[in-house]
């Protein structure tokens, strides 16, 4: 649905798969997903704010050009992930 209509709810962080190499993106999104869970890993990259990435969401540095590796990094840091699983 939100590949046809970006504007529809739920849809919010839609314009990443277009703005970095889609494997990329998508391993990102597989490694919150993982950590996360599906559910928690959506919600944090739109509505968590991290500090080390400007005071922006991850999906708002994603779109910003920031490397996915470094926001992954970021969410990291925040949540405590342990070094093994980063």
């Amino acid at each position: 649905m939100c590949r046809r209509e970006p504007t529809a709810p739920g849809c919010r962080y839609i314009t990443l798969w277009t703005t970095v190499a889609a494997v990329r993106l998508t391993e990102f999104h597989e490694m919150v997903r993982e950590e996360f869970g599906q559910v928690r890993g959506d919600s944090m990259l739109i509505d968590h704010v991290l500090q080390s990435l400007d005071g922006m969401t991850a999906a708002e540095a994603v779109e910003a050009g920031w490397e996915p590796r470094e926001v992954w990094r970021a969410l990291c840091v925040e949540f405590d992930v342990p070094p093994a699983r980063r």
